[in-house]
């Protein structure tokens, strides 16, 4: 990306606007590689994909910041993707899960 695309890219695609940035590492078997994501109050802040299929990820990311983790796990969870056991959204709701986990046993 250079500095004109850079420029016009909007703001959740430049920085991580959050401290408390968590990054989940997904399985291989799905095209996304990396999921930054910033949970606040049990509210979604901030989502983004590293790889994938760039054009559905933004649209996933911008519909379900804002959203409550509960409702994007019951909506999400154990969606697949063609013949693979999982997808870069039910990636995000393991990573959701796990963030969740570990708060509670905090």
């Amino acid at each position: 990306m250079d500095n004109k695309e850079l420029q016009m890219a909007p703001a959740h695609l430049t920085s991580a606007p959050h401290s408390n940035i968590q990054h989940f590492v997904t399985e291989n078997s799905v095209c996304t590689k990396e999921i930054s994501f910033a949970v606040d109050n049990g509210s979604i802040d901030y989502v983004d994909f590293g790889g994938g299929c760039e054009g559905n990820l933004k649209a996933i990311a911008n519909m379900i910041e804002g959203m409550s983790v509960d409702f994007v796990l019951d909506r999400f969870s154990g969606i697949t993707c063609g013949s693979k056991s999982t997808s870069c959204v039910d990636q995000l709701c393991h990573a959701l899960t796990e963030h969740m986990e570990q708060k509670q046993s905090n």
